[in-house]
């Protein structure tokens, strides 16, 4: 389907454990796009502050200005005249309303590029990403490096020390945000 304009919309998500590049994969696009002069929005969601206010940030310092929403429905209303590619960041803080969203930009004729945990730290499908995979023309699949044997970690897994508030791992709304000192990769082997 092609937008009012006649471009061509897509949808392509990044998807994996923590630690294997995701964001860095999304900036690395963004940075792209932003090269061929193409309007450009990168979202995150209001609960992900690990980075600071106004921007999206990976774990090796790659980063781009960002805004932040509280719910999916709520980057429709950012998407301003001359956007090309529309990036969201940590998808999985967004639910199931995401897949509907991105599915409508991408029908509008824009770029999405989605990224986000694959699993929850307990190794089960981690909503919306087996929803947005199962609607995407493309799928990159990332896996990060075990910290036990140094395989690749399709799994991450949430250290002892962390804290304990959360009774649900599959509510991003309760999930605890965090990143080295609560969570580690790990391979299929050593993810228990």
């Amino acid at each position: 389907m092609t937008g009012d304009d006649g471009r061509s919309g897509r949808l392509e998500v990044i998807a994996g454990p923590m630690f294997a590049g995701k964001t860095e994969e999304l900036v690395r696009r963004v940075h792209r796009a932003q090269v061929a002069r193409r309007g450009v929005l990168v979202v995150a969601h209001e609960l992900d502050t690990r980075s600071g206010p106004g921007r999206v940030a990976s774990h090796s310092g790659l980063e781009v200005p960002s805004r932040s929403v509280r719910a999916a429905d709520e980057i429709q209303t950012l998407v301003a005249d001359g956007t090309e590619l529309v990036a969201v960041d940590e998808a999985q803080f967004f639910g199931l309303d995401l897949p509907d969203v991105a599915t409508a930009l991408a029908d509008a004729g824009l770029v999405v590029v989605v990224a986000g945990l694959s699993v929850t730290f307990d190794g089960r499908p981690f909503a919306p990403l087996p929803e947005l995979m199962a609607v995407a023309e493309s799928v990159t699949k990332l896996t990060a490096v075990c910290a036990v044997c140094g395989r690749d970690a399709a799994f991450h897994v949430r250290l002892e020390a962390a804290p304990a508030d959360v009774d649900d791992a599959l509510a991003p709304t309760s999930g605890h945000v965090g990143g080295a000192e609560s969570y580690e990769a790990r391979c299929r082997r050593h993810r228990a």
